[in-house]
């Protein structure tokens, strides 16, 4: 079924709870992560998947949820002592260069973009958001609840391997709800644990299941305004952004992870539409773009084309646009009750963090997904030596000071490293390094590739 073609009412909304079921759970676990108000991230992502599918015209059938592409680098405007408004504010940055670089997409080709952001680079970007925020998991997450934590993350991996279609593809948001599940049971059959605590700031002695948010949030109304709570806390609400330049910086890298996260969704949803979408894919950007402005100029979670609806889309073989309106209106619908937003609020950390191990992991192999989709060689030094300082810059959270008051850290500074040092590297290589033709003299048992040995199903396996 082509996207300008259109079911029955009941099945266009039938389809349309699966695009939101498979949406759910990343959505409102990221602005969680973030800092940001789940609620509101909720509602925003079904106003931005409107724009987007209006700005394509119809012709890219997709939902924009919360990209999880930012968090390392609002991780680390939290670490300088950020506020809501400016982690919102450098993210609304970000979108409008994505948008600008959608447009230049459309009327210049992808031949420049590939050159500047060869994939060698684009997958050391992307490695080193992801990989960056192994110490979140390690610091902040992980020792509320170890055990919880544990659990969560086997059932995770257990479930994304064991179940099969729909479900495999949806396994983080199962495991969310196993993890609160188990929480509470844990609760009653344990009693309170002795931890760090968010809402208070410091250790305490608490149930890892909190419901008195809930009891007492309205079930119809808007989002709350972004306020400090008595203990000196600030509990994200919707909000203006404010800007710092700064942390501009330290988000701009993920610009580079959502160009290559949407050409990659553009290029499969034309692979199962059967139709050219090259025409559509700056526009596609550029939406995508458009709908992280949206989304954050009120104090929403910057957004992303979902590989999880596109996931549903493969199995039902279902590609109408209508469908997506329906998720759309439905995860509206969601954000205008805060009873909602109170029940996502009250998700324990240990859960976040079984869940956010296995995401944060995912997103950086994600880099090394594209290395091997475009054939990257690193027996070649030009590939090689660049991105691995950047990485390794980035991982290690290395700090350059620029003035007293200015400072490249990080995700920012490793970006930068990985993008000059391969140009500069590249400018200097001799042609046949250039031409990917030398090898570097390193061994290479048990690594070559026998074209008559390959195993067909290689690479098929799925990530949640």
């Amino acid at each position: 079924m082509r996207p300008d073609e259109r079911l029955s009412w009941g099945r266009t909304v039938g389809l349309g709870a699966q695009h939101v079921v498979a949406m759910f759970g990343a959505t409102f676990v990221f602005p969680l992560i973030m800092g940001l108000n789940a609620q509101l991230a909720i509602m925003m992502s079904g106003i931005a998947t409107i724009c987007f599918l209006l700005i394509v015209q119809g012709k890219v059938p997709s939902y924009l949820g919360t990209s999880a592409s930012f968090v390392g680098g609002v991780a680390a405007i939290r670490a300088q002592g950020g506020d809501s408004a400016q982690v919102t504010g450098a993210i609304l940055v970000a979108g409008v260069v994505l948008a600008l670089v959608g447009v230049a997409i459309h009327f210049l080709g992808s031949g420049v973009l590939h050159q500047v952001l060869p994939p060698v680079v684009t997958g050391a970007v992307v490695m080193l958001i992801g990989f960056n925020l192994a110490p979140v998991v390690a610091n902040i997450y992980w020792p509320q609840d170890q055990w919880i934590a544990l659990i969560v993350m086997t059932s995770v991996i257990l479930m994304a391997v064991g179940l099969r279609g729909f479900y495999g593809r949806i396994a983080i948001f199962i495991g969310l709800v196993f993890g609160y599940v188990l929480s509470w049971l844990f609760d009653r059959v344990f009693g309170q644990i002795t931890s760090f605590d968010p809402a208070a700031g410091e250790i305490t002695t608490h149930d890892r299941v909190n419901f008195g948010g809930v009891q007492s949030a309205d079930w119809l109304g808007f989002p709350q305004e972004t306020f400090v709570n008595a203990d000196g806390l600030e509990v994200a609400g919707w909000h203006t952004p404010s800007f710092s330049i700064t942390f501009v910086l330290l988000v701009l890298p993920a610009v580079i992870a959502l160009i290559a996260e949407n050409t990659g969704h553009v290029k499969a949803v034309a692979a199962m539409t059967e139709k050219d979408l090259d025409p559509v894919m700056g526009r596609a950007i550029a939406a995508d773009g458009i709908g992280t402005v949206i989304a954050t100029s009120v104090g929403g979670s910057p957004t992303t084309t979902y590989a999880e609806n596109i996931g549903v889309m493969a199995a039902t073989r279902v590609y109408s646009t209508a469908a997506y309106y329906v998720a759309a209106l439905v995860a509206i619908l969601f954000g205008l009750s805060p009873k909602f937003g109170a029940v996502v609020s009250a998700t324990p950390g240990g859960v976040l963090g079984g869940i956010t191990v296995v995401l944060y992991g995912m997103i950086g192999l994600l880099g090394a997904k594209i290395w091997k989709e475009n054939g990257v060689d690193f027996a070649n030094p030009l590939n090689l030596v660049p991105v691995a300082a950047g990485i390794i810059i980035a991982i290690g959270d290395t700090t350059l000071d620029i003035t007293d008051d200015f400072s490249l850290t990080g995700i920012a500074l490793g970006t930068i490293v990985c993008i000059v040092m391969y140009h500069l590297a590249r400018a200097v290589a001799p042609a046949e390094l250039r031409d990917d033709g030398a090898m570097l003299a390193v061994g290479r048992t048990g690594i070559h590739r026998d074209e008559d040995t390959d195993d067909p199903d290689e690479g098929s396996h799925r990530a949640p």
